[in-house]
């Protein structure tokens, strides 16, 4: 599945954390999304294959890839991109190059480092259901110049 707007797969690029890359240089994104299904071949083997992400149910493992292009005359710098993680979905927080908000883009960082209010007025260790935003820092990238990123999550 391929998309370039809506509220499910819209990316949204930024530079640092408050102005837009798409108002300073523009930055290209189109995102892909599939889930990975294991299937069993004709010897009763499992397969991992890749399919439509048009159907998606709770267990699902999605793999999103964000294509990226620097469509300037000039090079990027100290550009990142940033995606809302829509409810239902749990991201794989593997990727060290990989930063997250709990509170909605205001705060980034690794999971580990963010405590979160209880009702009682205590606090509690952020979990990845708490993730609110994703972001990835990209490389210097010369006029034309391309790249992809690639995440992991689960729908809950």
């Amino acid at each position: 599945m391929k998309a370039r707007t809506g509220a499910w797969l819209g990316a949204i690029a930024s530079l640092g954390t408050t102005t837009s890359v798409a108002a300073q240089q523009p930055l290209r994104l189109d995102t892909q999304m599939f889930v990975e299904r294991t299937t069993t071949d004709l010897n009763g083997r499992p397969r991992r294959v890749l399919a439509s992400a048009n159907r998606l149910q709770p267990g699902d493992q999605l793999i999103v890839l964000l294509n990226w292009r620097n469509d300037g005359s000039t090079p990027l710098r100290d550009a990142a991109v940033t995606r809302a993680l829509p409810r239902g979905q749990e991201l794989d927080l593997d990727d060290p190059s990989m930063q997250i908000s709990v509170d909605g883009g205001a705060h980034w960082g690794r999971l580990y480092q963010f405590l979160l209010p209880t009702p009682l007025g205590g606090t509690r260790r952020a979990v990845a259901s708490d993730v609110t935003h994703v972001r990835w820092t990209l490389p210097p990238a010369a006029a034309g110049q391309t790249g992809r990123i690639s995440y992991r999550a689960t729908i809950r």
